[in-house]
C-alpha cells in the first residue's frame, strides 16, 4: 500500500493520498482527522476501508497551539457552531474534483472523521447530503446549531456508523448517544457501537466499521 500513497498540495491544501493500483474508477473515502491531528494521522483506519477505495486525507486549515492542526480557529467558548466548519468545508469542497482524480468514482463517496474530524463530518453531510454515500463519526459529536436543519430530514436514506468509548473524557458518550439521536431524526440509518474504553475505538468497534464499510 505505501508505494500507492503520496503527499500532494492541491491548491493551498495538504493532502494524503492512497490510490489503488488497479484500474479504476474507485469509490473514494474521506478521511478528516481530530484536533492536534494532520493529514497521517487518519491512516490507522485505513487498514479498516475497503481495499478498492481511493482514500483522500486532507490536512486542517488552523495550526493548533498543542501542535498539529485544527478544522476552526481557536475560541474561547467550549463546543464550535456548524457555522465554525463552514470555511473547511469550502476547502475540501474544491478538493473533492475530478480534475485531481481521474481515476476516482466520486458517486460513491463515503467520509470518516475522528473527533473534531466527526464534528467536521457530520456538518459536512447536513450541508451537501446528496453528494454522499455513507458517513462515519468516530469519538466525535455534533456541533451546535444544528437541529434547525434536522427536521427536513436531510440524511433521508444515507447509512452511518458512529463509535464512541463509555470512558471518553474528552468527548462525553452522552454527546455521542445525542448525536446518533439527532443523526436519526435527520433520516440517517445509523449503526452505533459504545464501548468501555478513552477517547479511542475499541476492537468491537474497529470490527464493526469493518462491517459497515463492507456494505
Amino acid at each position: 500500500m505505501d508505494d500507492q500513497i503520496e503527499i500532494k498540495q492541491i491548491g493551498d491544501c495538504i493532502v494524503r493520498v492512497y490510490n489503488p493500483p488497479q484500474e479504476g474508477p474507485h469509490p473514494v473515502t474521506l478521511l478528516l482527522h481530530g484536533w492536534t491531528g494532520d493529514e497521517n494521522s487518519m491512516w490507522v483506519f485505513s487498514l479498516h476501508l475497503p481495499p478498492g477505495n481511493i482514500l483522500i486525507a486532507p490536512r486542517g486549515l488552523y495550526s493548533s497551539p498543542l501542535g498539529g492542526y485544527s478544522w476552526h480557529p481557536l475560541q474561547t467558548k467550549a463546543w464550535p457552531n456548524i457555522d465554525d466548519f463552514y470555511p473547511a468545508i469550502e476547502k475540501i469542497n474544491q478538493i473533492l474534483d475530478e480534475s485531481y482524480f481521474q481515476n476516482a468514482d466520486f458517486s460513491r463517496l463515503s467520509v470518516a472523521g475522528f473527533s473534531q474530524g466527526a464534528a467536521l463530518a457530520y456538518t459536512f453531510i447536513l450541508q451537501r447530503p446528496s453528494i454522499f454515500y455513507r458517513f462515519a463519526g468516530l469519538s466525535g459529536f455534533l456541533p451546535e446549531g444544528v437541529e434547525s436543519i434536522l427536521t427536513d430530514r436531510p440524511l433521508e436514506g444515507k447509512r452511518g456508523y458512529v463509535a464512541h468509548g463509555t470512558q471518553d473524557n474528552l468527548v462525553s458518550v452522552a454527546r455521542a448517544r445525542k448525536a446518533v439521536e439527532l443523526l436519526e431524526t435527520a433520516g440517517a440509518q445509523v449503526t452505533y457501537c459504545e464501548d468501555d474504553v478513552g477517547h479511542k475505538l475499541s476492537l468491537e468497534c474497529f470490527r464493526g466499521m469493518e462491517t459497515f464499510f463492507r456494505n
